[in-house]
């Protein structure tokens, strides 16, 4: 019997890429379709006891037997996958500051302790989760994970981080969503590009050290575009009337995902849309990192109304010109001016693009582009920075946008994710997440709107202060009131850590040393209020 966990060229553990649903077959779906387990993801992180073909020939001599026990072949066969870190306990003598250093070890995992013929994907460095549930490394968190690192000074984990993200475009061709093999069809917002910037100001790295690896992304997301007559799309991307190319997010699988198959099951059969249409835009929405939000949907109140792939997002495109942009630099650095020249032309197509399908004079905001429809979507969302935060936008723009942002998105614990309320989903109103504070206080700190970017950071800083004080944690997301009311919306619980909290966080209290959220401490408000005291 082959055995696919070998050591790679790179003397990496090799990794199984085919993934729980296609290793474990009509066993997997039994098992997720059957409630083993209570969250979806659960299943597919277990880790096997024996080969995976051993196991799936035992279920398929033993699951017609009578009194079988599905949950307790499940059991027996497999290792419900549970990182126990060293003992953690929120010290109240602790600032935020010292609370978020001395995390980064708590959500620290070391390749060598992955669980043997698991679905993660080995690296060859250590690397820095989200925390809770997520168990792996994901794609766009860890850029603004690696903002705190070095501020923490971890600069030798920056490091590795940065040689793990080079190691999979290298391997795979794109960073998966996660490294996990149910992940490998999809990756996430393309911001490696952004990555190499932070490397190169740390120290950690010269940008034009990953040129290859830069080149590699912009062939995976481009794939097929050359080809395209106008008003046709393949995979991520799609040529529009007029002859230019803007992208779409995009999963090469139609099935339920994998991580929450039982949920996509049911998503479909409330859809009047065939089933691996709804399915694609899940994964298309998930690809995307707002998994879920109402800028995808048809209708807010429904997430079978899901429509990811007809949707042009503007922070994709500004992602990619960003890409762009960064491969003429490069190039030109690297003495190859026919390639700067080439990039410099395709980064400037994409802004015409951007300019002429996304930006709307009328509501002074970049929106996303519904392109199957031929008109802009009209849901008003945080994404709308992104243009500003890779200095794509003009400074009228930017302007309009500031506007915008101070009069329709500003809340009080500081910028909303969407116009909208009370989707249900986790990427629209009520909830703020730290990414988008981040780009918003930068973008707009790019041309000159400092005042605004100022009262976003101290509101966000204000909402995180005020939960640690009362909680002694950080969370993935946030309810924008001056409350310590949990975020709730979503597929699963609001979870506990938080890898891109903590880097947003971390950089924004160097930056603003006489906020008083340098001062709080761990749990205070929960021990004083214990002591009957007035706050």
């Amino acid at each position: 019997m082959h055995d696919p966990f070998e050591k790679d060229l790179a003397g990496v553990c090799a990794a199984d890429t085919l993934s729980p649903a296609d290793r474990y077959q009509e066993l997997f779906v039994d098992v997720q379709m059957g409630w083993v387990f209570d969250d979806s993801k659960t299943f597919v992180d277990c880790a096997p006891r024996d080969h995976p073909e051993r196991i799936l020939e035992a279920y398929r001599r033993q699951r017609c037997r009578a009194g079988f026990d599905l949950a307790g072949f499940v059991h027996e066969h497999f290792e419900v996958f549970r990182h126990l870190p060293e003992a953690f306990e929120s010290d109240p003598d602790n600032t935020l500051t010292e609370h978020i250093d001395r995390l980064w070890d708590v959500l620290t995992r070391r390749p060598q302790q992955h669980p043997r013929r698991s679905s993660l994907l080995p690296l060859p460095h250590d690397y820095v989760v989200p925390g809770g549930r997520f168990t792996e490394m994901y794609y766009w968190d860890s850029y603004f994970t690696m903002l705190g690192l070095h501020e923490s000074g971890q600069c030798d984990l920056l490091r590795a981080m940065a040689d793990n993200f080079a190691y999979l475009i290298d391997t795979y061709g794109h960073v998966p969503n996660g490294n996990r093999s149910y992940y490998l069809s999809r990756s996430q917002p393309p911001v490696f590009a952004l990555m190499t910037d932070l490397f190169e100001e740390r120290g950690i790295h010269r940008a034009s050290d990953y040129l290859p690896q830069l080149r590699k992304e912009y062939a995976f997301w481009m794939e097929g575009a050359e080809e395209l007559r106008p008003g046709d799309a393949h995979r991520r991307c799609v040529r529009m009337p007029c002859g230019l190319v803007l992208n779409r997010y995009w999963d090469d699988r139609d099935i339920p995902r994998e991580e929450s198959y039982r949920e996509d099951v049911h998503t479909a059969r409330d859809s009047d849309r065939p089933a691996h249409e709804v399915y694609r835009d899940l994964r298309a929405g998930a690809e995307s990192g707002w998994d879920f939000s109402s800028r995808w949907l048809d209708d807010p109140q429904r997430l079978s109304s899901i429509r990811t792939t007809a949707i042009l997002p503007s922070d994709l495109n500004a992602f990619l010109f960003k890409l762009e942009a960064q491969i003429a630099r490069l190039s030109a650095i690297k003495g190859d001016e026919e390639a700067a020249d080439e990039f410099r032309r395709r980064a400037a197509a994409r802004h015409a693009g951007v300019d002429r399908y996304l930006w709307n004079e009328e509501v002074g905001a970049f929106l996303d582009y519904d392109w199957q429809r031929g008109e802009p979507r009209d849901n008003l969302t945080a994404a709308t920075v992104v243009p500003l935060y890779v200095q794509l936008a003009s400074r009228h723009q930017a302007t309009r946008v500031a506007d915008t942002l101070r009069y329709r998105l500003l809340a009080p614990g500081g910028m909303a994710t969407t116009e909208l309320a009370d989707s249900g989903q986790q990427w629209d109103q009520p909830n703020g997440w730290a990414p988008l504070q981040w780009m918003a206080i930068l973008g707009l700190a790019h041309y000159g709107h400092r005042d605004l970017a100022r009262e976003i950071k101290e509101r966000w800083l204000k909402i995180v202060s005020h939960l640690f004080e009362h909680e002694s944690k950080l969370v993935e997301k946030y309810v924008l009131r001056p409350t310590a009311e949990h975020a709730g919306g979503g597929e699963y619980p609001l979870q506990d850590g938080f890898g891109w909290t903590n880097g947003v966080t971390r950089v924004l209290l160097r930056e603003d040393p006489g906020h008083a959220a340098n001062r709080c401490r761990a749990g205070c408000a929960r021990a004083e209020d214990s002591q009957g005291r007035r706050r």
